[in-house]
């Protein structure tokens, strides 16, 4: 999730000029600061909401921009249709791909803040993802939770192939969620699930 915008992003998230976007700052009507030794222009994220909010504007580009996606590989969908109901939107974006190819095709094309794995799709194909992500250059920041059966014999292993958690099924989904809404900015560290507990 980006903190800090240009004038030049934040032209696209309003659909403006990026000299309409350097006249509000100039004005002092959009709040930033200039970088040391040039003209360029920076203007946080709470400043362009407030600004947002404060003028009328949409914010809903700037929301989904702030979404915390979770990838689910393999879950059944009744799991996926419960994770959406108790993390809410649009904080939050559960994303269950019917493969592991589209599953490939959607982590290379949006930012993730969470992996869920169902070794189901089978043992070695979850540790190769794990494996993968963490390997790669510069490794993969997402927060890495794989699914077990209750036997489960070598959780170590799954655990140094680089997953993060482990959730045995019968799945709990709430403590899932809360374990997500502990990984993303705005609920760290004190989750708060109204949703979550509303249907606990």
């Amino acid at each position: 999730m980006k903190k800090v915008f240009t004038s030049g992003q934040v032209a696209k998230l309003c659909n403006v000029a990026p000299r309409t976007v350097s006249k509000w700052f100039d004005a002092g009507r959009l709040k930033g600061y200039r970088m040391p030794g040039s003209n360029d222009r920076r203007i946080p994220r709470e400043n362009l909401m407030r600004f947002l909010r404060e003028n009328g504007m949409p914010t809903a580009a700037l929301e989904a921009e702030e979404s915390f996606v979770v990838l689910l590989v393999g879950a059944e969908p009744r799991a996926a249709g419960r994770l959406r109901e108790l993390l809410p939107a649009p904080a939050f974006k559960v994303e269950a791909p019917p493969s592991l190819f589209h599953a490939g095709a959607l982590a290379s094309a949006v930012p993730l803040g969470a992996i869920v794995v169902d070794l189901a799709v089978g043992r070695g194909d979850g540790v190769a993802i794990a494996e993968r992500l963490r390997g790669a250059e510069p490794p993969a920041r997402a927060y890495l939770a794989a699914l077990t059966g209750e036997d489960e014999t070598a959780p170590g292993e799954l655990l140094a192939a680089g997953f993060d958690a482990l959730f045995q099924k019968p799945l709990d989904v709430r403590a899932l969620a809360v374990a997500l809404a502990a990984r993303h900015d705005r609920f760290a560290p004190g989750v708060d699930l109204p949703r979550a507990a509303a249907l606990a």
